[in-house]
């Protein structure tokens, strides 16, 4: 078979038009580098939305990719395999969790926590203990049941009748959530750090409540940490530095380094409730997945990969500080480690895409967090070369916008 001749008009007319992606088609990466299929070269700091933590093509990634790659792909779940039984392992001898369920992305990893967490209240309890309870402005997947319960009904619309039984409060209200959880509610759901609604970090009041207060009714917490895990917030779990612990938490994303994998950690008195068949998935677990996740998740938990993330955290923080003296674009910087959120000042209200597109002009690939915030979620270990000179080019992107 011939070559297939492509390039970035090919996507408007193959693709289903759900995406909108930049003009230049990304060819290679390495480390914090990317090059386009005209050789630009681009700084990184997207990170794939906050997935390839060890940056691109990682050596050690590769070997083990290449050398699981020989063995053993798939087996399906009909069969355990060594490297999901060492990742599982791994995970639940670093975190609060006994027993570890494993899918292919964060979504489904949610869809496994609520379906486990109505399992459970079910199972204990009756029929009538199954409100979920989730934060405006959050994100927690694009399934039906996933989308539901995300705080951003945009996303929702139009697709049919949504599951119900779900209640929406303002993030980091404490009193609304002491109100509103009772003896109906099966769990509440949180991110420790709005991702995809503006880069906003929980108080640490607000988690310890939402965890006392689940105590005293019988509800389950669980922590969506598919973004804020594998180190990004400099912990390996943001749980971890919050000093909250869950009942169930959600990781993916940065846990294959840009494979699909992901998984829900749980207790063993909770995961009793998922028994043969309840549910299931048929990649989810498979060999290949779980032998780099293993290696990602052995590298990020060396204590000085995650020293490190705090570092390049100041280091960002003191260029964002230094751009907004010059042109005073920012409202506000925030986040945890390297999960940075910039929200743009009024007077460049509703220009994050703006500053991004301007961004790629200059050979940088960023993010948003909706229409007013830039966000920042590169590599784990970013050369601080990288970083600085990523900063460069930024600093002139935004000139651009400003003038």
């Amino acid at each position: 078979m011939t070559d297939i001749n492509v390039t970035r008009s090919t996507f408007d007319e193959v693709m289903v038009p759900l995406f909108a992606p930049a003009n230049f088609v990304p060819d290679r990466g390495l480390g914090s580098r990317v090059w386009d299929t005209e050789g630009r070269d681009y700084v990184d700091f997207a990170g794939g939305i906050a997935v390839t933590a060890l940056g691109h093509a990682h050596p050690e990634l590769l070997k083990v990719l290449h050398d699981q790659g020989q063995k053993l792909w798939h087996i399906g779940n009909g069969y355990t395999n060594e490297p999901v039984l060492r990742l599982a392992t791994r995970l639940t001898n670093l975190t609060f969790a006994d027993r570890a369920f494993f899918a292919n992305s964060g979504a489904e990893a949610n869809e496994a926590a609520l379906k486990l967490a109505r399992r459970y209240a079910v199972d204990n309890t009756g029929p009538e203990k199954v409100e979920i309870i989730s934060f405006t402005q959050s994100f927690h997947g694009r399934t039906l049941f996933t989308v539901s319960v995300g705080g951003q009904p945009k996303y929702a619309e139009g697709f049919g009748p949504t599951p119900q039984g779900i209640t929406h409060l303002p993030y980091n209200d404490l009193a609304a959530a002491r109100a509103a959880i009772g003896p109906q509610t099966c769990a509440v759901i949180v991110e420790p750090v709005q991702g995809e609604g503006g880069v906003l970090p929980a108080d640490p009041a607000f988690l310890q409540g939402l965890r006392d207060a689940c105590d005293q009714h019988g509800a389950l917490l669980i922590f969506d940490e598919v973004q804020t895990g594998v180190g990004r917030t400099g912990s390996l779990y943001a749980y971890m530095g919050y000093g909250v612990t869950p009942d169930i938490l959600t990781t993916a994303k940065a846990l294959g380094n840009g494979f699909p994998i992901g998984a829900m950690l749980t207790t063993d008195k909770i995961a009793a409730h998922f028994k043969v068949g309840v549910h299931g998935t048929t990649y989810g677990g498979n060999p290949l997945g779980a032998a780099i996740a293993d290696k990602v998740v052995e590298l990020i938990s060396d204590p000085a990969v995650l020293e490190g993330v705090q570092q390049r955290s100041d280091a960002i923080k003191a260029h964002l500080k230094r751009i907004d003296e010059c042109f005073s674009v920012f409202k506000e910087i925030r986040g945890k480690g390297l999960l940075i959120g910039a929200e743009l000042a009024d007077a460049y209200k509703d220009r994050a895409k703006d500053v991004l597109n301007a961004a790629a002009k200059h050979g940088v690939i960023m993010l948003i967090a909706g229409p007013n915030v830039l966000r920042f979620a590169p590599s784990l270990i970013m050369p601080m070369a990288d970083l600085d000179e990523g900063f460069a080019r930024i600093e002139k992107a935004i000139a651009d916008v400003a003038h």
